[in-house]
């Protein structure tokens, strides 16, 4: 007999048991399994149709549409860390099996991801924005000036950066990769990607730094790992990720910094450590 995924009526995600029912995570699988690839394979399709789920239940909650009632607000929590625990067990398990992610996998996990963050908005458990409270207010109307990356602290990339608009007359405003990319004038848009994806590696890479922050660097990744999905979504309706003709190696920096940052969460809430559906 082969393990098989299990969900219960209602639960919010799924998980894998052994053939003797044992709960078991796909890391744990994959390394004694025959057939690793295959088990990689049915979790992300199984990962696919919880998103499919969680879009019918939660889209109006995920999009904003309306402000999340005290049971919801708990269905919320469960919906980012299931999807944050399936998300980093899938980036693990390919690991172990020596799955390079491909383009497919990159769009699934880059949703999910999404999904996750748009589900800590509405409970606060989403951290304060990279330079939050330092950059001037954007005024209405057409604002000329040039777009910069600005890392927090050039010495500790791992605190994350953001896009800063800066102005001819000093000030500084708040700019996204979207703005870049789609609403600005003379950007170098494959500049912008690749400095803005660097910024997100040397986050990673930072993440494990003695002097690293673990809430520090959630923020920082977070952040910026939620700007490049908000800015490769496949239009401004969806939350499903686009990953570009000929930049598949998009979809193995997407699953990284994903998995990077449950794991670093994980050292600050406890409910990304147990199974899903324990916590």
């Amino acid at each position: 007999m082969r393990p098989r995924i299990i969900q219960a009526d209602g639960q919010i995600g799924f998980c894998w048991v052994t053939p003797d029912g044992v709960r078991i995570g796909l890391p744990d699988l994959v390394i004694d399994d025959d057939e690793p690839d295959r088990l990689v394979a049915t979790h992300l399709e199984a990962l696919d149709d919880a998103l499919i789920i969680a879009a019918a239940r939660f889209g109006d909650l995920l999009g904003g549409g309306r402000h999340p009632d005290a049971q919801e607000r708990d269905d919320l929590v469960e919906l980012h860390r299931a999807l944050d625990i399936l998300v980093r067990d899938y980036a693990l398990g390919a690991e172990l099996a020596g799955i390079v992610p491909d383009v497919r996998a990159g769009k699934i996990i880059g949703t999910a991801t999404l999904f996750s963050i748009r589900a800590r908005f509405p409970v606060g458990l989403l951290g304060p924005a990279p330079l939050d409270g330092e950059l001037d207010e954007p005024q209405l109307g057409v604002i000329g000036g040039f777009g910069q990356m600005q890392l927090v602290d050039p010495d500790r990339p791992w605190k994350g950066g953001r896009w800063v608009l800066n102005t001819e007359t000093g000030q500084r405003y708040p700019l996204t990769l979207s703005t870049m990319l789609f609403d600005s004038s003379g950007v170098n848009k494959e500049a912008a990607r690749r400095e803005h994806r660097e910024a997100i590696e040397a986050c990673i890479a930072g993440a494990e730094a003695p002097d690293a922050d673990p809430f520090a660097v959630a923020c920082g990744l977070d952040w910026l790992l939620y700007d490049w999905l908000m800015a490769h979504r496949e239009d401004a309706d969806s939350a499903e990720i686009q990953i570009p003709k000929g930049h598949d190696s998009d979809a193995a920096m997407i699953v990284a910094a994903a998995c990077a940052s449950v794991r670093v969460r994980a050292r600050i809430d406890p409910g990304l450590t147990a199974p899903v559906g324990d916590y």
